[in-house]
């Protein structure tokens, strides 16, 4: 079995969401969980020049770690460069995470669907052609929160966020039509699962909230050797790590990856 590690991108602290379930799956994995801490938010940079310092950054990942598979546990990212990714390093397979429009229209009793995203993944064309393709029988309203991806880093750094501000982004998403209500709203943000149980509190009525992670974590299972079973046996003896794109990230998001099992060490990349 290969002591590769398998490799968790994200922005921020969203991808978090993403490891916790890849453990539950690939409890025998090492991983290294990388922040691009200073590029956050990745919905204020212009697409052109967010897609060359993703691609830039993981030059310099793959090859101080290796890694046996590469997960882009960010909406906005995948949408933007997972394409380029895989071109670019053909030997490292990517699995990207995109809203989940699919199981959302398969669910749907009320036909009314909310997408609640970033700017970036809601003005994208893929997200439009997975309603095309998935979701043409339903009414799907596309989100672009401004601040809920922030309000989540605040959340898991500090312990704290105004309920208020949660209640003002999500509201969007409730539609009523024809005595229909939405019932499902797809969490297209690996950041906004964080912030779920505040979703429910300000919600107006009970919704399905469809959090992607469990379906990511299992695609790249699905694409180690052998479905990534080694028969429980640790595959090595090196910790998992998190690093960061900036040299300084802060003493409350050191304390928040070492709460998830990451060795708490600041590495720029």
């Amino acid at each position: 079995m290969s002591d590769r590690p398998i490799l968790l991108f994200d922005s921020g602290v969203g991808g978090l969401t993403v490891l916790r379930e890849a453990r539950v799956v690939m409890p025998d994995r090492r991983f290294v969980y990388v922040a691009d801490d200073a590029g956050f938010p990745y919905g204020d940079w212009e697409e052109g020049a967010l897609r060359a310092r993703i691609v830039g950054l993981f030059s310099g990942l793959i090859e101080e770690h290796d890694p046996e598979i590469a997960v882009i546990a960010c909406n906005t990212a995948s949408t933007l460069v997972l394409s380029e990714l895989r071109a670019a390093f053909p030997g490292t397979p990517f699995v990207g995470t995109v809203p989940a429009i699919k199981p959302a229209a398969e669910r749907t009793r009320s036909g009314l669907v909310s997408v609640l995203a970033t700017p970036g993944t809601v003005k994208r064309q893929y997200t439009r052609d997975l309603i095309h393709e998935w979701a043409s029988r339903c009414h799907v309203r596309l989100v672009g929160s401004t601040r809920l991806a922030a309000l989540a880093e605040t959340y898991m750094r500090d312990g704290f966020v105004e309920e208020d501000a949660v209640r003002a982004e999500i509201a969007p998403c409730f539609m009523e039509e024809d005595g229909r209500r939405t019932d499902i709203v797809v969490l297209a943000c690996t950041h906004y699962p964080f912030l779920v149980n505040r979703m429910r509190k300000t919600a107006p009525w009970p919704v399905d909230w469809i959090d992607p992670a469990e379906a990511i974590a299992r695609r790249a299972l699905s694409l180690l050797p052998q479905g990534g079973q080694s028969g429980g046996l640790p595959v090595a003896e090196k910790p998992d790590i998190a690093v960061f794109s900036s040299q300084k990230p802060s003493a409350n998001m050191l304390r928040l990856v070492k709460g998830f099992g990451l060795s708490a060490e600041s590495q720029a990349f």
